[in-house]
């Protein structure tokens, strides 16, 4: 069986997520549900990163000791990612002692073969960022990655030699070009960052305590970069003096799915640790775009911050997962507002979806009694709705396999778009009228019963709580990615359950009113 390891970048536990965070979760879960259902090996890693000075100065301020304060952080990160149905099967905290020891062997690795040094560092600071960034890096004047004001700031630090690795990692990233996607992302990490020159990276920090100690100079925390950016193998058993069969069954990892605005640590930093490392890189780092509010990114001064677990109370699970991602283009930042959520959830689940399932089964319950009945022979028009449907899946295999998730949902969504054309076509509630044109009727009921069957297999990845339920109103478990490579996946002579609305419509004035 082949392997597949997906991972996002694990959250900061400086606060609670909201929806533009949320979203880089069940993307990477409507990838790895997907994967699975075409028979691979998933591996899919997610979690929480606790170290750091921000961390170390929340904490104070809350009166509580650091580790409780990211315990209680991490917790409400995880709640989150299990209300939205994420099913990562592993979630890392970096405060787990086994992570810790290996980081430290690393550092003290990299440190004896002489890729990291003790040096002095003078330049300008991001508090915020814990970056450190030169004249020329700074956009007016201003952090480059959060437009915060930099300051001074000198203090001794290890460092990681850059230089040494950089023409090898250039070297890589001409000749893999689906190293890093989208493809503009990779020329502004060459041409902005790679041939101007990498500085050494400081690995290091003395000016505050909370993070893994340097074993052999307890004045010295390790930096995030070695310590966040090696769980992606710590918590797969990598060791310094031999490795766990699983590192070796999932290294490399196939996706790291990330936000661009990390992308830079991803996709320089984290290469030149695993080549000094003597370790493959993972095959593909994805910087996907933000969710904005409106026109704005969220952030808490704003005032515009949506939680995920709030929009679910409100709008239900599958719909809050299908607006994240179909919404999101492959390399465009994405909108949120409610009047948007709404429009979707009324147009594309409760009319599209929710309508189709609705009328297609009341249909079958009054004119055979609920009984899936033989189709007798197929016209044209038959033909060419099967016809679609079994070509959906290799189009939504090369939408997905390009990470063009919004567009893999558009295809199914043609299923059930055709279908609806499909029954004005055939008309079911004339055929229904004279018995001599049962057969007919039997024909058309079964493909808008088999249709509906295969968009819901596919479904799966993105609404699994709503492609259960279409399972059910079917009265089916063949639920499989086989059975779509033909069209008799639905037995006949099988009793349809009861149809359930999927999707209730929403009344957009008087939930915008409530809103407000």
């Amino acid at each position: 069986m082949e392997k597949f390891y997906i991972s996002t970048a694990i959250a900061y536990t400086s606060g609670k997520p909201h929806i533009g965070n949320t979203y880089e979760i069940v993307l990477a879960d409507v990838i790895a549900r997907y994967k699975r259902l075409l028979g691979y090996d998933v591996y899919f890693q997610t979690g929480t990163d606790e170290h750091g000075i921000k961390i170390e100065e929340k904490a104070k301020a809350a009166g509580v000791e650091p580790q409780k304060f990211v315990d209680d952080v991490s917790l409400e990160i995880r709640r989150i990612y299990d209300i939205m149905n994420a099913s990562y099967d592993k979630f890392v905290r970096t405060t787990n002692p086994s992570h810790e020891a290996i980081v430290a062997d690393i550092f003290k690795k990299l440190y004896d073969q002489g890729d990291i040094y003790l040096g002095k560092y003078e330049g300008l600071y991001c508090t915020p960022c814990e970056s450190f960034f030169t004249e020329s890096q700074l956009v007016d004047g201003k952090c480059p990655d959060c437009g915060r004001e930099v300051h001074s700031a000198s203090e001794e630090a290890y460092f990681l030699k850059m230089d040494k690795y950089a023409k090898r990692l250039e070297d890589y990233i001409m000749s893999h070009p689906d190293f890093i996607q989208p493809e503009s992302r990779k020329n502004e990490m060459l041409n902005n960052f790679i041939r101007p020159g990498l500085q050494d990276l400081c690995v290091s920090r003395t000016s505050f305590k909370w993070g893994i100690p340097v074993s052999f100079n307890d004045k010295h925390v390790i930096y995030v970069w070695i310590d966040a950016l090696s769980n992606y193998i710590t918590f797969l058993g990598y060791g310094i003096n031999g490795s766990s069969d699983e590192f070796k069954k999932y290294w490399p990892c196939d996706l790291h799915l990330i936000g661009k605005d990390i992308l830079r640590f991803h996709t320089i930093y984290w290469p030149i640790i695993l080549m000094a490392l003597d370790l493959p890189l993972p095959k593909k780092v994805f910087g996907h775009p933000w969710m904005l509010f409106g026109n704005d990114k969220m952030s808490k001064s704003k005032g515009n911050i949506v939680y995920a677990d709030d929009l679910v109370d409100k709008f239900g699970v599958d719909a809050v997962r299908y607006y994240m991602v179909h919404e999101m283009p492959f390399s465009n930042d994405g909108t949120f507002t409610y009047e948007l959520l709404i429009d979707r959830v009324n147009s594309d689940l409760a009319n599209i979806l929710g309508n189709l399932v609705n009328r297609t089964i009341s249909m079958s319950k009054k004119y055979f009694g609920g009984v899936v009945v033989e189709p007798i022979e197929y016209n044209d028009t038959d033909k060419e709705l099967i016809d679609y449907v079994l070509s959906v899946p290799s189009l939504v295999d090369s939408k997905m396999e390009e990470l063009k998730v919004s567009e893999a949902i558009d295809v199914i969504f043609e299923i059930f778009k055709k279908c609806n054309k499909y029954i004005d076509e055939t008309t079911p509630w004339i055929l229904a009228k004279d018995d001599e044109n049962k057969p007919r009727l039997s024909t058309v009921m079964y493909v808008l019963l088999e249709a509906i069957r295969h968009g819901a297999v596919l479904l799966q990845a993105v609404l699994p709580e709503t492609s259960d339920k279409i399972f059910k109103q079917l009265n089916t478990e063949n639920r499989y990615y086989d059975s779509l490579k033909s069209f008799d996946g639905l037995d006949f002579g099988i009793l349809l359950n009861d149809p359930e609305p999927l999707f209730v419509r929403i009344d957009k004035d008087a939930v915008l009113e409530e809103l407000k």
